[in-house]
């Protein structure tokens, strides 16, 4: 019994931080795939030698639209970037807020 008991309140600790993303109003299964498109652009970023990963800020809303924010080098790598995020299955678009000189 005391098994049970504790298999039980474990399961609900791990269950606590999945309870929570649904209570921000989309579903769990939005969030992942959120959270996948916005992987994907950031591994995208850090596979070309134009991008700077680190300085172009990813962030996917639960329709797909990306938005990327930071700053770039030029202007070349802030189209690049924008490009290579719209190259993404699952953008739904791409609001460029990237700072370029």
């Amino acid at each position: 019994m005391k098994a049970n008991v504790k298999s039980l309140l474990l399961i609900s600790a791990l269950l606590m931080p999945i309870a929570s993303f649904a209570a921000d109003g989309d579903s769990i299964e939005t969030k992942v795939s959120d959270s996948v498109i916005t992987a994907k652009v950031k591994a995208a970023f850090a596979k070309d030698k134009l991008v700077s990963a680190s300085d172009i800020k990813v962030e996917t809303d639960s329709n797909g639209l990306v938005q990327l924010s930071g700053t770039a080098k030029s202007k070349e790598e802030a189209d690049h970037a924008v490009v290579l995020a719209k190259s993404i299955q699952g953008v739904t678009g791409v609001k460029d807020d990237i700072v370029a000189p």
